[in-house]
């Protein structure tokens, strides 16, 4: 492969998602990345940085946690693919009997995708099927929030990719007495939120709602390989199960479902998250990081401070006729001083690690104080 550092013809070859690409490749400086350990990455130029997102949401235990490392090579050396169509491989039914263990109660079957997306999707095409098998193929209208990042029809217990929106007190215990008097399936997507961010296994569970569904990707393995899942209710589940044995009961599912690497890292990280206390760990941090963000009130351009357990956001004032140019501003700066945030329009968005210390959120927001300052 030789150097990790892009020639120009590879450069403009890929496509990036998600990305300002021409501003990027002209502006890419500190944004290359080479290596990753712990809380922290390292870009190609050797600058240590501070994952104060947890990768995309997706790493709360770290990069490189040694015993999801071992348990991948160790996959690696008994099965390294297995089909999932109609064929079975263990570990993954033991999978699921785990996250449904750890779910709120009442769920009973997961089905396991590649990601949040498509596992949004897998819960679209259930909901249909789940209301044509009831008597009610007329009902195919789905209800969603504005703001919802993966699209229609979808609740996230806090909205993390838009910025940390966090509902009104009461506000989910009451769409789930609407959903429930209406005949409505109430779908969380807990991508973000699930295995730990709220110092609950599911957001679910932080704020006492019961949905139908969870979708769930991200943490459930610590990012390592691309996974997600639907957690769905037994009665769901059950309302499914009709005509002959032998036939397929719901036309749907992805070549890597269940794929063995992804399953074992999700062991490994599921192993980790009960051993050592995480959910507590999170919980414990919290309170820090609230009181250090919500000291950046009066700063410079903020508008606005929010914080759910472990996630926070602030929101900056745009730049007149160039919004989202000034969180880009300050997103380069903190990467100066060694810190890795996310933006998203003209806010700022931090999810950090669960291994976080007390003094590395300080120094995080202390950080983002000196990059707010130093753009304004």
């Amino acid at each position: 492969m030789g150097s990790l550092e892009p020639n120009d013809r590879e450069m403009a070859a890929y496509w990036m998602p998600f990305t300002h690409n021409r501003y990027f490749k002209q502006n890419h400086a500190r944004r290359m990345l080479a290596k990753a350990e712990g809380a922290y990455y390292w870009s190609t130029e050797g600058e240590k940085l501070f994952d104060a997102l947890s990768g995309l949401w997706c790493s709360g235990l770290g990069h490189r946690h040694p015993k999801i490392v071992e348990a991948v090579k160790q996959q690696l050396d008994t099965v390294d693919y297995s089909p999932a169509f109609q064929m079975g491989y263990g570990p993954a039914f033991k999978l699921a009997e785990r996250i449904v263990g750890m779910s709120p109660a009442g769920m009973g079957q997961v089905f396991f995708v590649n990601s949040g997306s498509e596992a949004v999707d897998t819960s679209m095409k259930m909901a249909l099927a789940y209301h044509r098998a009831k008597g009610e193929a007329s009902r195919t209208r789905f209800i969603g929030r504005e703001k919802g990042y993966h699209g229609v029809g979808f609740v996230e217990p806090m909205q993390g990719s838009a910025g940390v929106i966090v509902p009104p007190k009461g506000y989910l215990q009451r769409l789930r007495e609407i959903c429930t008097k209406n005949g409505i399936l109430l779908i969380f997507d807990e991508v973000i939120c699930g295995f730990g961010r709220m110092g609950t296994n599911f957001g679910a569970q932080h704020y006492g709602v019961v949905p139908d569904m969870i979708t769930f990707a991200k943490g459930v393995n610590n990012g390592t390989v691309p996974m997600g899942g639907v957690i769905v209710r037994k009665e769901l589940h059950d309302a499914l199960m009709t005509g002959p044995d032998h036939a397929v009961e719901f036309f749907h599912g992805y070549t890597y479902s269940g794929h063995p690497l992804a399953v074992a890292a999700a062991h490994a990280t599921l192993d980790i998250l009960a051993a050592e206390g995480v959910n507590e760990r999170v919980k414990s941090l919290v309170p820090v990081l609230e009181d250090a963000v919500h000291a950046l009130k009066g700063e410079p351009n903020v508008i606005d401070i929010r914080n759910c357990q472990l996630a926070a956001a602030v929101e900056l004032s745009p730049i007149e006729g160039k919004p989202g140019l000034r969180a880009l501003k300050v997103f380069e700066e903190s990467l100066k001083r060694g810190v890795l945030f996310r933006f998203t329009g003209d806010i700022i968005a931090m999810g950090p690690p669960f291994i976080s210390t007390p003094d590395e959120l300080r120094r995080m927001i202390e950080v983002l104080r000196e990059a707010i300052r130093a753009t304004a």
